[in-house]
């Protein structure tokens, strides 16, 4: 028999010589078969390139397979983590989901509820804005009352009492009050109101004041003012003074001698005007109606210088001197300065051509009319 770890190619060596009397021992055993030829076979197997071949393609498909199981195991892993990971999520999505379908609700209870606080409002805000249209016409028919009431009165103002100062007062509170609205329909009658004022403006000043006070004076002084008349009775009455008689060798007698001496004398000559007529005679109750009808004729010059009448308030001035300088001691100051404001007030121009409002007035009354028919 051969030895398992010969060397291939190397002849077999020669069996040992073995003891006779061991194969004599043992001649009747079977003799085992031949086994030489079968390591031949197998190494020309081993020599055989095509199983080296296959060899090698078991090796890598077994390599393949192996790894391929790994990637599969691998894959297969991930697979599962991911879907656990998809599950979670998709739990979370329909949780959220969920959560948004409940605030979606929400939401939509809350649109509801505010675009029910928007009609509301809408209509609210309709009925504000009708009000404040009903508000807005009630206030330009207001100020239109107002600014009708303020020309009104600068048109009584200057027709009555030609009160230029108190007419631009009213058309100044007119203006004003158009001023406030704002609003673009008054800015035509703002300009008629504007171009009234410019007229009044340019009115020269009377001081009707000053004039009326003047009158007021006199007026006052009447009833105090002496009669002429009386005034020479007052003369005609003094009483003469009596000297006393004195002796003629007294320093006094030789000058009172000379004063009677000539008082004597001059009561021989009288010396009187005839430039002018006496003083008239009044019967002793017609002073108090010289003084009455004086007062009218003053009351009557007050009554033409409110109504600029200068023909009427010259010519009752006239006659209330020509009454004070018949009737009245002109030698007396309170007569003289009656006299001298009476002079003033008759030199005065109190007829001054005041400018009308008509225009401003029918501006305001078209303006109304338009309204109405809207």
């Amino acid at each position: 028999m051969t030895n398992g770890n010969s060397i291939p190619g190397e002849q077999p060596s020669e069996p040992s010589a073995e003891p006779s009397g061991l194969n004599d021992i043992s001649p009747s055993l079977p003799r085992p078969p031949e086994t030489s030829a079968a390591p031949h076979r197998w190494l020309a197997a081993w020599r055989n390139p095509w199983l080296i071949v296959v060899l090698i393609a078991l090796g890598l498909a077994g390599w393949q397979w192996a790894e391929t199981r790994l990637k599969l195991s691998t894959t297969q892993q991930e697979f599962t983590r991911r879907l656990a990971e998809s599950d979670a999520a998709g739990a979370e999505s329909r949780a959220l989901a969920k959560q948004a379908q409940e605030q979606l609700a929400t939401v939509q209870e809350k649109l509801g509820a505010l675009e029910m606080k928007i009609d509301e409002s809408r209509s609210q805000q309709a009925t504000l804005e009708a009000l404040y249209q009903d508000l807005a016409r009630n206030r330009d028919e207001w100020a239109l009352a107002e600014v009708e009431q303020s020309v009104t009165l600068a048109a009584q103002q200057l027709q009555l009492a030609g009160n230029v100062s108190g007419a631009v007062l009213a058309l100044q509170t007119a203006d004003t009050r158009l001023a406030g609205s704002s609003r673009p329909q008054f800015i035509s009658l703002r300009k008629l109101l504007n171009h009234d004022l410019d007229r009044l403006r340019a009115v020269p000043l009377l001081d009707l004041p000053g004039m009326n006070l003047r009158l007021e004076g006199v007026l006052a002084a009447v009833d105090t003012l002496p009669l002429a008349i009386d005034a020479r009775l007052r003369a005609d009455a003094k009483p003469k003074t009596v000297a006393a008689p004195a002796s003629v060798g007294h320093p006094d007698f030789w000058q009172r001698l000379g004063a009677d001496f000539w008082s004597e004398m001059r009561g021989l000559v009288r010396i009187q005007r005839f430039d002018r007529d006496e003083p008239a005679l009044l019967a002793p109750g017609q002073s108090f109606f010289l003084r009455e009808n004086l007062k009218l004729r003053l009351l009557n010059a007050r009554l033409a210088l409110l109504a600029h009448d200068q023909a009427t308030f010259r010519s009752e001035l006239k006659q209330a001197q020509v009454w004070i300088e018949r009737y009245f001691d002109a030698r007396d100051k309170a007569v003289q300065a009656a006299q001298g404001g009476l002079q003033q007030l008759a030199v005065m121009q109190i007829s001054i051509d005041l400018p009308t409002l008509n225009d401003s007035l029918s501006a305001i009354k078209n303006f109304k009319l338009g309204k109405e028919r809207k």
